[in-house]
């Protein structure tokens, strides 16, 4: 009886798992009206305008027709650019500008090939960004399709979270999770992959499908029956009432006690130094809960990345020039969201008689290089701004010592002058490059932003210029690519259209995205640029010629930019 039973159940197993593969319960449990005009890029664009997304940069392409056209319905701004990689990039910006998702839509293979670069550049800078890619259709996958690849294995390594539409009703639901792991932690790109016949109508899907209704031999029912069943179970359910209200980042914040044990070493510090870097410009702390609080505890502070300008141009707690020199003789130093990687030396510039706290979200770069050069005093996996913040409430009545401030002051200002002489040394042909960026540095309105995209002629800038505000300065990030120009300058000039943009430009790097003044003049958005014409890779050509006495490859011809841009 036991057997027959256990046998039974079996036999129930195997059934309903047929049946649910064949998509035969989802038919039962979904009624699909097949002369419906909705279809699966209607709710991409419903699900992104609930997540206020204001944007969307992209490239054209069949694939995507359906989100671009639904979403543009939805009141969503299509921006569509002449390479895919500066789509990407310029959501890189809006997410870092807005403090939203940054969202690019691509076709399939190639278009997708296109942003990896793009995409491995958010990861290591920390931005929040949806990559919507369009694919073969599920049925055709593996099959020879046009420009069908294993998408999913390229961006698995380069994102926090990959997924693959099966079922147009799983959209809403896969594109919140999407979104929310994203924004969660240690932000960084997801990406979405949507089979083609997850976007379209049902008539057309259909077509595309070759379903005959008029079967007659035995094989061909039989493949009418799969086809039917599969385009069924595709659309069962797809527009009913779905959810699209965003999900909850999820942040990690310092604990009290972690805050009180970094006041108690604060407090006894002669002299500190605080350094911030981009990621303590993440939500949800606003800049200026931020800002007030580090001018509160009026400790010495090094700007990084995105956290450049953020104090002004002439803040009294913040130095340029000196940060080598401050942290030999720091005895507590903060790192909130700087990393000791290539830019600190590998963590080989800190003392190892200073106390050093350091706060990061992400696990593995709160303590990068720690088993080498340094040692965290205090290692805390946390939000960095939330965390200074939280510090100066803990610290009220602290201030640091005005000296300590006074000492340093000096030691930046011997070196600003320094940069001043050099600025009025002449050529003998062309311009200074130092002299043309200390100008444009002080005719530069308190609103600009700083789109830094090349190499020696970028670097000088950084060492010169003195970003003006929050959000003024956007460079790559930790992953040094050239080519963020014209992507960047486009994602900033929408998110604060009154800002004067200026994308500073070596004359090798401009080559990668020049073709985005097109793009800007469709768009109605004007741009300036300014470009460090030396007819070189000149960055590298400085260390080979020294090492190998060749210029191989590092020589580019002197071009007439002006003729270009008129």
């Amino acid at each position: 009886m036991c057997l027959i039973t256990a046998f039974t159940l079996i036999i129930l197993g195997v059934l309903l798992y047929t049946a649910f593969k064949l998509g035969i319960i989802n038919r039962i449990l979904y009624k699909v009206d097949q002369n419906t005009t909705q279809h699966g890029g209607e709710l991409v664009a419903k699900t992104l305008k609930a997540h206020n997304v204001d944007y969307i940069f992209t490239l054209s392409g069949g694939h995507i027709s359906p989100i671009l056209c639904a979403s543009e319905n939805e009141g969503i701004r299509i921006v569509d650019v002449r390479h895919e990689v500066n789509a990407v990039f310029a959501a890189d910006a809006v997410a870092r500008l807005s403090g939203k998702i940054g969202v690019a839509a691509v076709t399939a293979g190639p278009g997708l090939t296109n942003t990896i670069t793009a995409v491995k550049n958010a990861q290591m800078a920390e931005s929040p960004i949806l990559l919507i890619g369009g694919a073969a259709a599920n049925l055709l996958k593996g099959r020879g399709a046009l420009q069908d690849i294993d998408q999913m294995s390229l961006f698995k390594s380069i994102c926090k979270h990959t997924a693959s539409i099966r079922y147009i009703r799983d959209i809403p639901g896969t594109l919140k999770k999407a979104m929310h792991i994203a924004q969660s932690g240690t932000p960084g790109p997801v990406f979405v992959e949507f089979p083609i016949d997850s976007l379209y109508p049902f008539h057309l899907v259909k077509r595309e499908i070759g379903i005959k209704d008029d079967s007659k031999s035995l094989v061909q029912k039989l493949i009418s029956l799969y086809l039917n069943n599969y385009l069924y179970s595709l659309f069962a359910g797809a527009f009913v009432e779905h959810d699209f209200n965003p999900l909850k980042p999820k942040i990690p914040q310092a604990n009290t006690n972690e805050i009180q044990m970094a006041a108690e070493l604060l407090s006894k510090a002669r002299k500190p130094v605080i350094l911030i870097g981009s990621q303590a410009t993440l939500p949800p702390t606003p800049a200026g809960d931020l800002i007030e609080s580090l001018q509160q505890l009026n400790v010495p502070c090094f700007l990084g990345g995105m956290a450049r300008g953020m104090l002004g141009r002439n803040s009294p707690i913040q130095f340029r020039h000196c940060r080598k020199d401050a942290l030999k003789e720091a005895d507590v130093v903060i790192l909130a969201g700087t990393v000791c990687d290539f830019r600190l030396g590998y963590g080989k510039v800190l003392s190892r008689k200073s106390k050093i706290i350091s706060v990061n979200r992400d696990k593995k770069q709160l303590t990068k290089n720690s088993d080498i050069y340094w040692k965290p005093t205090l290692a805390i996996q946390a939000d960095p701004s939330s965390f200074v913040v939280e510090l100066a409430k803990a610290l009220k009545g602290f201030s640091g010592s005005q000296d300590w401030i006074e000492q340093l002051r000096a030691k930046d200002d011997a070196k600003e002058d320094a940069n001043k002489k050099k600025a009025l040394e002449s050529t003998e042909i062309h311009l200074n490059p130092m002299k043309v960026l200390q100008t444009l540095d002080k005719i530069l309105p308190d609103n600009a932003i700083l789109v830094a995209d090349g190499g020696d002629f970028v670097a000088t800038a950084a060492y010169l210029m003195r970003p003006p505000t929050f959000g003024s300065w956007l460079d790559p990030g930790a992953f040094g690519t050239l080519g963020v120009g014209g992507g960047f300058a486009l994602g900033a000039k929408l998110v604060r259209p009154e800002s004067e943009v200026w994308i500073i430009y070596g004359d090798g790097s401009c080559g990668y995205s020049i073709a985005e003044i097109d793009t800007f003049t469709r768009h109605e958005l004007p741009i300036l640029s300014i470009v460090g014409n030396d007819a070189g890779w000149t960055q590298i050509a400085r260390d080979q010629v020294v090492f190998f006495g060749s210029t191989v490859a590092c020589e580019l011809a002197v071009f007439l930019f002006k003729l270009f841009f008129n």
